[in-house]
């Protein structure tokens, strides 16, 4: 697969935490990130529908995000405080089926639960949720938003799909597995930000692609330590990189080009949702602030797509150190992230 060049990462680069401060935030910026609302407030919220529920559960969901996918966690605090639960249900459901395949040891089991949760969807579609605190907390989501049941059942199906473990064997095998399952779970977040529209749609499903390119990047040197490598075959193949290379942990050109290859294709899908206008000249230039100028895609859509900064913060860390996946700064939390992501937040853009 072909990707333009990167410009290089000894040259100077146009992007980077300045272009956040275009605008100037407020001084006491600080003081309201301390102020995101926590646990608490979320314990607080009140679910629009009345039924069957399990004390506690909204308070659950925001821990296991907390615990599990800590930049999500953050993103959902972030959201309309009528919308903050259920994104955080959504959000905990998609990490009980993640860790399915890293905490069984047979394949048998991880279709055990799948098939449990499969039957949850179900059931929370019959108004009979299971007594299970994420369950609980998505059939809330469910009946004060209407979601639709074949994003559920689509990101279920995929998940089953990806037990076996083998690599991905094409670049394009990959994006279908992001496609189906971090797309689908944005298109839900624009259900329940009252989102209907084909640009924000289309925004969410190149951005949902970047997402899973970058988790399985980000994945790498865990799966490495596990003797497993998921990394797209006809990538490997075409720089003469075989699975034992990352499993030694190889710090050679050839294998630092494999992942620029597939660290540029994650970029390219966030370049697609720029403004058509504005076309930088590299594939990793300016073209991460360019995203606020994308005046197609309504204003009520911004916080599903707040991931974005995390996004780039990774492409750019793994830029700065020439695609060395087991680069040690990698491993290592961005300490401003919760600000960037507030002042995103604050300026109404992603």
């Amino acid at each position: 697969m072909a990707t333009p060049r990167l410009s290089s990462v000894r040259s100077p680069r146009p992007f980077g935490l300045a272009g956040l401060f275009r605008r100037r935030p407020p001084r006491d910026v600080w003081d309201h990130v301390r102020r995101l609302p926590g646990p608490s407030a979320v314990r607080r919220s009140v679910a629009a529908a009345s039924g069957p529920g399990i004390p506690g559960s909204d308070h659950y969901c925001l821990e296991l995000l907390r615990k599990r996918d800590y930049e999500s966690y953050l993103c959902s605090l972030l959201f309309p405080a009528e919308c903050r639960s259920s994104v955080s249900a959504l959000r905990a459901f998609n990490v009980e089926l993640a860790q399915v395949k890293d905490s069984v040891s047979e394949k048998a089991i991880g279709l055990m639960r799948m098939q449990f949760w499969r039957k949850a969807v179900e059931d929370i579609y019959r108004d009979n949720p299971p007594h299970q605190p994420v369950a609980a907390e998505l059939w809330k989501a469910v009946k004060r938003h209407n979601l639709t049941k074949r994003w559920l059942m689509r990101i279920i199906d995929e998940r089953e799909k990806n037990l076996d473990d083998r690599a991905y064997r094409s670049i394009q095998e990959l994006e279908n597995y992001a496609e189906n399952t971090q797309s689908s779970l944005l298109y839900l977040t624009l259900e329940v930000l009252g989102v209907k529209d084909l640009h924000a749609d289309h925004a969410a499903s190149h951005i949902g692609k970047a997402q899973g390119i970058v988790t399985c990047l980000r994945a790498t040197p865990y799966h490495g330590s596990r003797r497993k490598v998921f990394l797209p075959m006809d990538v490997c193949v075409q720089h003469g990189v075989s699975q034992e290379d990352f499993l030694r942990r190889n710090h050679d050109k050839n294998v630092r080009d494999v992942i620029y290859d597939i660290a540029s294709q994650a970029h390219l899908h966030l370049k697609h949702t720029v403004s058509e206008a504005f076309q930088p000249a590299s594939v990793f230039s300016s073209s991460f602030k360019a995203r606020s100028f994308h005046r197609s895609v309504p204003a009520e859509a911004f916080p599903a797509f707040l991931q974005t900064v995390t996004l780039e913060d990774y492409l750019k860390k793994i830029q700065r150190v020439d695609f060395d996946i087991f680069h040690p700064s990698l491993q290592q939390k961005n300490t401003l992230l919760p600000l960037s992501l507030y002042i995103q937040s604050w300026r109404k853009r992603y």
